[in-house]
């Protein structure tokens, strides 16, 4: 046992160390394996390959066994997740959008419909004028005053 050990606790132990990344884990693999070589020396099969493949591919599957079994060490409340957005500006960017809403169905009923047109709908002046029949001068002036209106309400 002392020569198998000798011979191949390096590369079970290299193996173990390489999927676990922690050298004590790596120890209790090697250690339980070798034990298991000393308790049952026939899990062993010798025409199914070499000594060293076979502790090999047991260390690896021993040690995929033990990172299954731990625990995660971190809380979940203390990961932090990147995030390709910015999540600030983003809410930033719904209050204000909320707020306006706000202020937009409080207008009158003419100047929430040509903002409405201008904004929403991408109208030209002269394209809301036509469709609405209103002179092109009465539409400049009621986006005008629905803009003040709107510039007011979003610096208070």
């Amino acid at each position: 046992m002392a020569t198998i050990f000798d011979r191949y606790s390096r590369v079970v132990y290299s193996v173990a160390l390489r999927v676990l990344r922690d050298p004590a884990a790596a120890e209790d693999v090697l250690q339980d394996i070798f034990m298991q070589i000393w308790r049952k020396p026939e899990s062993f099969v010798s025409t199914r390959g070499s000594l060293g493949g076979w502790l090999a591919v047991v260390a690896r599957n021993r040690s995929i066994d033990s990172l299954r079994r731990r625990k995660p060490s971190d809380s979940v409340e203390d990961i932090v997740l990147a995030s390709p957005f910015n999540l600030a500006e983003d809410s930033e960017r719904t209050v204000m959008m909320e707020r306006a809403r706000g202020v937009i169905t409080g207008l009158p009923a003419e100047q929430r419909k040509v903002i409405e047109m201008a904004f929403f709908d991408g109208l030209t002046h002269s394209e809301i004028a036509e469709l609405t029949g209103d002179p092109l001068g009465t539409v400049k002036t009621r986006i005008r005053s629905a803009l003040l209106v709107l510039r007011k309400a979003m610096q208070a």
